[in-house]
């Protein structure tokens, strides 16, 4: 708007600055409920970016609950510690095993005799050097100076090899008498990385590059350790690895062996752990709760208050909590009536809904359950046989329905939520669109009409003010003439 007029009151007496600015801010409670409805589509979108985020949170969660691997978590238990570390991942079952360690994987490591001073000179003239074939690659380090010292010939060949092995200078004497060896030993275990051709014709720093004989056993000093395999028992079959990890030896476990002792037998068992089996159900059902309790905090009405929220009576919230009720709650007669064990329900599990519709887990039910029969209890959230839509096209309701035998109720919630968030081409032009993608659309275009009002009524206002600063102009100018008139003639008349 243009700013206040600097006239006022010169020659009719009148504040017409504050006169105009009054009925600007008459004219403007227009814009003032334009933008006030505005915010409100704005709060509206924020809110429903929340409740988006909570109900994707919830179908990635119902995405891990419906598989097997996703719903079932293990526990390793040795018999014995100390001789291998344990981990497991999905695809494990139950079971128990044994193991022993025969040998556990070295670094191929050779040292050089040994050397009083590292910084002494010992090569005789330039060009001397050494060689060495390691992982098929052939490395050739010449000494480009001829005072070259042990720690300078050390780090020329830590130079050539780039990382592929380990170079070091140690000190295998005392302090009072060092004695200096330099050694070089493969980055990585086992007999397939061992350094072979070793030779030097460095005239102070000599070795015995033979290897090792077939069976792995060193044939020079120099060779002070031998690369060699590990090698394991696992229920009773030899297995031999580069390294010590030994993991899918058994599915779904990881071994990764500490301890070598081929008199010694361990058991290890895997089984069930129903502490995080029941800590990801737990994390379901607060995520549920989630999305219910943002639910019902947009939702509630009272005649003091009125609407608890800015989405009360949205059309996408009634449509949330159906999908989401169904897809947990909606089993059919013929379900209840087959289900023979009491497992064929949230709440034969111990997982209650509450009068606000949260769900809650009571834990005596839930434990007695979860101990009596693993497999049912799974049997209920995942999907056991896969899913399949019979060729249903996207866009249509049948794409995201399972017509296999077995659909648990993970798998259904995650479906049933993929329907309401999914936005996709079809490949012929068609895009269909997600609850959320549609509700965002609709208010967006409320926002843009809301922005195109204001814009005209800011420019009606921007003449409006224009027409009452010229028109209050015209008036002060008319009263600023009428008033010198009347003084002219108020001193002509006095002079009479």
């Amino acid at each position: 708007m243009v700013g206040g007029i600097s006239f006022g009151g010169l020659g009719s007496g009148l504040d017409t600055g504050a006169i105009i600015d009054a009925l600007l801010q008459l004219e403007s409670q227009p814009i003032k409920v334009l933008e006030s409805r505005k915010a409100l589509e704005q709060k509206k979108l924020d809110l429903l970016g929340t409740l988006k985020g909570h109900v994707e949170g919830l179908r990635d969660k119902a995405r891990d609950l419906s598989t097997l691997a996703g719903f079932l978590h293990f526990r390793v238990q040795p018999s014995e510690e100390g001789y291998a570390s344990f981990s497991v991942s999905s695809g494990a079952s139950a079971g128990a095993h044994t193991l022993r360690v025969e040998s556990l994987a070295t670094a191929d490591r050779w040292a050089f005799d040994p050397v009083a001073d590292p910084d002494a000179p010992l090569a005789s003239g330039e060009g001397q050097g050494l060689s060495f074939t390691y992982q098929g690659v052939t490395y050739d380090v010449t000494v480009t100076q001829a005072a070259s010292s042990l720690n300078e010939i050390a780090a020329a060949i830590g130079e050539a090899v780039e990382g592929a092995l380990s170079v070091s200078v140690v000190n295998t004497g005392t302090e009072s008498t060092p004695t200096w060896q330099l050694v070089i030993a493969g980055s990585e275990t086992g007999a397939d990385f061992r350094i072979s051709g070793l030779a030097s014709t460095i005239a102070g720093l000599m070795i015995d590059g033979t290897g090792p004989d077939p069976s792995g056993n060193p044939q020079s000093q120099n060779n002070i350790m031998v690369g060699m395999n590990a090698v394991a028992y696992v229920d009773g079959l030899q297995v031999t690895r580069s390294d010590n990890d030994f993991s899918g030896v058994v599915e779904g476990v990881g071994i990764t062996v500490t301890k070598a002792d081929p008199v010694t037998t361990i058991s290890f068992t895997v089984d069930p752990d129903k502490e995080a089996i029941k800590a990801g159900v737990q994390e379901f059902v607060d995520l549920y709760n989630e999305v219910i309790g943002f639910l019902n905090g947009q939702s509630r009405y009272s005649e003091e208050s009125g609407p608890s929220g800015e989405l009360f009576g949205d059309p996408a919230l009634r449509s949330i909590r159906r999908t989401l009720v169904n897809a947990l709650f909606g089993q059919t007669l013929e379900q209840i009536q087959g289900d023979v064990e009491g497992y064929g329900t949230l709440r034969l599990l111990g997982i209650e809904s509450s009068v606000d519709g949260t769900l809650a887990i009571d834990d005596a039910v839930f434990d007695e359950k979860l101990d009596a029969n693993l497999e049912a209890f799974a049997e209920l959230f995942v999907d056991t046989d896969g899913f399949d839509n019979g060729g249903a096209l996207p866009g249509t309701p049948q794409y995201y329905v399972d017509l296999t035998p077995d659909s648990g109720l993970a798998d259904d919630l995650m479906r049933a939520i993929d329907a309401l968030v999914d936005r996709f081409d079809d490949g012929q032009g068609h895009i269909y669109k997600g609850l959320f993608d549609a509700r965002n659309e609709s208010i967006n275009a409320k926002i843009k009409l809301f922005d195109k009002q204001i814009e005209q009524r800011e420019y009606r206002l921007e003449r409006y003010e224009e027409q009452l600063v010229a028109r209050f102009t015209a008036l002060e100018t008319l009263m600023a003439q009428l008033n010198a008139q009347g003084a002219y003639l108020q001193e002509k008349l006095s002079q009479l």
